[in-house]
């Protein structure tokens, strides 16, 4: 997590942060996550830290924003705290953000773009959170999701429209970007650039792993090391589950209902004919007529057609009203009254004129309500059923909205209440490792890492079937280390690991020292005294390198910013031990009988270029429209912001 606020602040503009807006607020209310959207107002209301023209950002604004960003990091990274944002420059790219956001918003303004509010609803509709059991987009939670987290309806939009704004200016840029083959060409070549070496690693496994630990050993390492051994933080989470089965008294047709439907669908039910038919469509009436005297004479309608270079068009087993829907009411007419074999036409179509032939008469008969029951009881349930889960629904949802809790709702729909362990948003319960999560679980333990404690429980849809859960939080259970005492074997195994690690780092150092004075590889493994696997020969190129769909090799990477003959030492994965690396040779590429790679690397610079243009559109807009930064208001929301600690 560390990581990623160093790759937000690193960010040259942050308007790829900004460009993604659309996609976080989405995620934000998906995930409990609400970095997307800010609370304020957007005016010059309370402590002004960014401003332009009558508007501007206020201390508020970052302050919220600050502090659901930690959030967010402490389920990821246990520990995490508002003194580590600020320190990491956290405060600074959220203003940036928010910055260059509204700077774009205006400059779109002044250039007279505007967003309706009808594309803002068509985004706002597309979040999966808002969506009812139906799948639609449902008004109720909306509103009770953008009330949880202190937003209003105004609020939400004007996020929205920022967000939309930023894409309608920022996309056409990034795309507008060319390069030239004569450009591409080297840095085509150097994807071909070829290399060969040797690796080899001292395992630390290998290593002597010394005396048992002491006592002051495993208590300073473990002192040292409390986020390894730290639980991250887990929820209990009650919930109470509506699903077809709990509304199947309801959903249940009566005989009277089974009734009504059949009389009401009798045309369906009665003895009924249906038609296979040909049809050819010809947009010139003579041209029809020679067609339908051809076919008359004795000519199959498919090889008539096909001769005067059309094709026929088969209508498989339809009633009088499908094929009138198809083709015309003249044309259904016509072909219901003629025989089987018979050819009708031309009649004059929607477009040009028909001829068609009746290929089969099919007599389908009628059923009596005792045949067609099974079929009409299931029709009548599914519909009921969705209809009882929709008024379960709304009931719970008043009743939510008028304070209720998740036993009240339970006790007054007749629900069981369960309750979760403490559990990860994963669902996983680290005490009990040996046992997956239960994959119903999930979108309940999402609503419930998407709330804070104290909040009304929320409903959540489950699958497709209509189902959905009253999700409450019933409370957190902070991130902590476990005590030593529970952990001291593994604290013993991590404490003579980590000599065996430091050991195999001295020796692979005191290896690498010789093979800068000329060794071989294999000579300066046979005296470290370790037993190693043999070394292993490397010969890839960069093209190769990056094509690894499961990223670039750390220990390749390597391999491709040394000089020829020289020795690198690396890290090996997971702790292994130590690698040792030997470049042996470098051979150039040459793209230019490569056209392939030439247009590839074009592409990719594009992209990259692109990317450039966007930044330096981003940062033009906002001077432009006069976004003016308030140092001393800054700097006061920083020391305010570093004091709090990891007392959010």
């Amino acid at each position: 997590m560390l990581s990623f606020f160093r790759r937000i602040v690193n960010s040259k503009a942050g308007v790829f942060i900004t460009l993604a807006l659309l996609g976080v607020i989405a995620l934000s209310f998906a995930a409990g996550d609400v970095t997307g959207l800010s609370s304020g107002g957007g005016g010059l209301l309370g402590n002004p830290v960014v401003t332009v023209g009558k508007t501007g950002i206020t201390a508020a604004d970052v302050r919220k924003r600050a502090q659901d960003e930690v959030r967010f990091a402490q389920t990821q990274q246990p520990g995490f705290d508002m003194a580590q944002l600020v320190r990491l420059g956290g405060v600074e790219s959220i203003i940036e953000r928010l910055a260059n956001a509204l700077g774009l918003e205006k400059f779109g303004h002044d250039q007279g773009i505007r967003v309706s509010r009808a594309l803002i609803g068509s985004e706002i509709k597309t979040i999966a959170a808002f969506q009812g059991p139906t799948g639609q987009f449902d008004q109720a939670t909306y509103e009770r999701l953008i009330a949880q987290r202190g937003l209003t309806d105004a609020q939400v939009q004007d996020e929205f429209a920022r967000s939309i704004m930023t894409q309608f200016l920022v996309t056409p840029t990034v795309g507008a970007s060319q390069v030239s083959e004569k450009l591409a060409l080297p840095y085509a070549s150097l994807l071909l650039e070829r290399r060969e070496g040797q690796i080899a690693l001292i395992p630390a496994a290998a290593v002597p792993a010394g005396a048992a630990p002491t006592d002051a050993e495993v208590q300073k390492f473990y002192a040292g090391h409390l986020p390894r051994y730290t639980v991250p933080e887990r929820r209990v989470v009650r919930y109470a589950i509506v699903t077809p089965d709990s509304v199947k008294a309801q959903a249940t047709p009566s005989d009277a209902e089974i009734q009504q439907a059949y009389n009401g669908n009798a045309a369906a039910y009665r003895p009924r004919e249906q038609r296979t038919v040909s049809l050819v469509t010809v947009l010139d009436q003579k041209a029809a007529d020679a067609l339908a005297a051809k076919v008359k004479s004795g000519t199959a309608l498919a090889a008539a057609a096909r001769a005067a270079g059309l094709e026929p068009r088969t209508i498989d087993k339809a009633d009088k009203a499908a094929l009138a829907t198809q083709s015309s009411a003249a044309v259904a007419d016509a072909l219901f009254a003629a025989q089987k074999g018979a050819v009708v036409g031309p009649i004059k179509g929607a477009i040009g004129f028909v001829v068609a032939s009746v290929d089969a008469v099919t007599q389908v008969p009628g059923r009596t309500l005792a045949q067609a029951r099974d079929e009409i009881v299931q029709t009548l349930t599914r519909t009921k059923t969705a209809d009882a889960l929709s008024q379960a629904q709304n009931k719970i949802d008043d009743a939510l909205s008028d304070n209720a809790n998740i036993a009240e709702v339970a006790a007054d729909q007749k629900l069981s209440v369960a309750t979760t362990k403490p559990l990860l948003a994963s669902g996983i319960d680290p005490d009990d490792a040996a046992t997956k999560p239960d994959p119903r679980l999930a979108p309940i333990m999402q609503a419930g890492f998407a709330a804070e404690e104290g909040d009304t429980p929320t409903i959540v849809a489950l699958g497709t079937d209509g189902g959905f859960a009253v999700v409450g939080l019933d409370r957190v259970v902070r991130a902590a280390p476990r005590p030593l005492a529970q952990v001291r074997a593994q604290v013993v195994k991590d404490v003579v690991a980590e000599r065996q690690r430091n050991a195999a780092k001295q020796i692979a150092t005191q290896a690498l020292a010789k093979l800068d004075k000329g060794a071989t590889l294999p000579a300066v493994l046979a005296q470290t005294g370790v037993r190693g696997p043999a070394p292993q020969r490397i010969d890839t190129t960069r093209a190769q390198l990056n094509a690894d769909r499961r990223g670039v090799d750390p220990t390749l990477a390597l391999l491709f910013s040394m000089k020829q003959g020289s020795a690198k030492m690396l890290a090996a994965p997971n702790n292994m031990g130590w690698l040792l690396i030997k470049l042996d040779r470098v051979t150039p590429g040459d793209a230019r009988t490569k056209p392939g790679v030439i247009a590839a690397t074009r592409a990719d610079l594009g992209r990259v270029i692109g990317q450039e243009y966007a930044q330096q559109f981003t940062r033009a807009a906002v001077e432009t429209v006069g976004i003016k930064r308030k140092p001393d208001a800054i700097a006061d929301l920083k020391r305010e912001l570093a004091g709090q600690g990891g007392n959010q």
